[in-house]
């Protein structure tokens, strides 16, 4: 017999969590079912060690502030990320103060976030990055460093043995956070559970198929017994990471037409000295490597998981034809499709660089990772440090003229109908949720989401308004935000310096 639900949520991750808090507390009376293949929540890429946790909110990421051939900084994709991710500190704050959220110091930390450039190339930009953005109430509190008495001062682990000879410099922001996204999900999840939202772990979806009155048929079989059984949903949400690709293309909707995916792995260096851990407390950025994709920006990472600090450095890319760590060598061949072959064959002459960026990375050898952190820890060793295999994306791969080009971002993929979504694709992606799940409501709920407009208002006091065009309300909600997130220690003052 087909069992019957309103909604169901596929995958138990940061998107899906945050989707089902949003409407079990929009409409309670709707009856939500999740389910995830693994035994756990958050398990593949809102894990906090396959995720890079920065609270991506463009402080000190560089790819989205990227210096044009007149050697003017575009800060436009720095202010949108940085709007998307305030809308989910405020989420989090009124979660917090209405119980659907417990301790916040469980997944968001105060941890700095900081650009990294050397050379007179690389202090120019910095220089002329921190002009354009410290101007915008965002980002008030960014400082300008390229004193290396003060460089040695906050970041001694980089200081140690470097030639200052080479000019550096630093975009210092003391605003930034170190977010635990698998402990945030865990949080949304208990709630859920607790309000009645039926979540059934160890059950793969393994189907899709659109009913005649416009609802679907969702097979799913258990991992354990292979028992299966339908469950029919008025509305569907593909939160599954990048299995979202297979699992859309299986709907049939028209929107997937000649999309496609690629998946490249992240690999990261832990550190194992605690010594070393206890040297460095900051998110460092540098530039990706020229001809190297956005993905690849190095970075020298302070994390919180469980309340333990720890430090990372990458990524280094490894691939494999999986979609998902705990996928199948099968996922990328099966995901090939009369409908998106030529775009996805039309990226192998698009991405040449991304191309000789994936077979260098691959090629490297232990020693070669170890060179490439010594640019930001000199005479890094080795015996410090061990290899880890973070969390696996997909790139979206889009039809373009006759071929297709690589998409590097968060995709929301909607059906015409309204009674079917997924989100594909990578960075920003969880720092984003709470904004790219709103665009999921709006499009698939359009006269629900009017009705819900006020309530919404409660929990995003600046939905529909630009925080950066009203600079009153931008320090109301921070304030607010910081306050509920017990962040107002690295609250920037106003005159735009920082305090230490």
């Amino acid at each position: 017999m087909t069992e019957k639900t309103d909604v169901v949520l596929i995958g138990a991750g940061i998107m899906s969590a945050t989707l089902g808090a949003l409407l079990r507390q929009l409409q309670p009376d709707w009856s939500i079912t999740m389910f995830e293949r693994l035994d756990a929540a958050a398990p593949e890429s809102s894990d906090p060690w396959n995720n890079a946790g920065t609270g991506h909110s463009a402080l000190c990421e560089l790819n989205y502030t990227p210096r044009k051939p007149d050697g003017f900084v575009d800060i436009s994709k720095a202010i949108d990320i940085n709007e998307r991710f305030q809308v989910s500190r405020q989420f989090w704050a009124h979660s917090v103060e209405n119980g659907v959220i417990g301790d916040p110091s469980d997944f968001i930390n105060p941890v700095p976030h900081v650009s990294f450039c050397h050379g007179a190339d690389g202090v120019d930009y910095l220089r002329k990055r921190h002009e354009a953005l410290s101007r915008h109430p965002l980002f008030e509190g960014m400082r300008f460093i390229d004193d290396a008495d003060e460089f040695t001062r906050r970041l001694p682990l980089m200081a140690r043995g470097r030639d200052f000879s080479d000019p550096v410099a630093l975009n210092w922001t003391d605003s930034g956070t170190d977010i635990d996204f698998g402990s945030l999900t865990r949080q949304l999840l208990a709630y859920l559970g607790s309000a009645g939202v039926q979540i059934g772990f160890g059950n793969e979806v393994r189907n899709l198929s659109k009913q005649s009155d416009g609802s679907w048929n969702v097979r799913v079989r258990n991992v354990r017994t292979r028992e299966t059984r339908t469950v029919n949903a008025k509305f569907v949400f593909v939160g599954a990471g990048g299995y979202a690709l297979p699992l859309l293309q299986k709907a049939g909707i028209k929107e997937m037409s000649g999309i496609g995916g690629f998946p490249v792995s992240g690999l990261f260096l832990r550190c194992t000295n605690p010594e070393l851990i206890r040297r460095h407390e900051a998110k460092v950025y540098g530039r990706a490597a020229v001809g190297a994709p956005p993905m690849s920006v190095p970075h020298l990472d302070t994390r919180v998981i469980h309340g333990n600090r720890g430090l990372l450095f990458g990524p280094y890319a490894g691939w494999t034809p999986k979609f998902l760590k705990d996928g199948k060598n099968s996922d990328l061949f099966r995901s090939v499709k009369p409908n998106n072959i030529f775009s996805m064959l039309g990226v192998g002459v698009t991405e040449m660089s991304l191309t000789k960026y994936l077979v260098s990375e691959l090629l490297k050898s232990p020693a070669g990772r170890v060179a490439s952190l010594e640019e930001f820890v000199p005479r890094a060793d080795g015996h410090d440090w061990e290899l880890i295999t973070a969390g696996q994306r997909v790139q979206v791969i889009r039809r373009k003229g006759a071929g297709g080009v690589l998409e590097f971002g968060t995709a929301v993929i909607t059906a015409g109908d309204g009674t079917i979504a997924g989100l594909l694709g990578a960075s920003p992606g969880a720092s984003t949720c709470v904004s790219a799940m709103l665009d999921v409501l709006q499009k698939c709920f359009p006269r629900e989401y009017a009705d819900w407009t006020p309530r919404l208002k409660d929990m995003i006091p600046s939905l529909g308004v630009k925080l950066s065009e009203n600079q009153a309300l931008f320090h109301e909600v921070w304030d607010w935000s910081s306050k509920a997130l017990r962040l107002t220690d690295n609250t920037p003052t106003r005159a735009g310096v920082a305090q230490n």
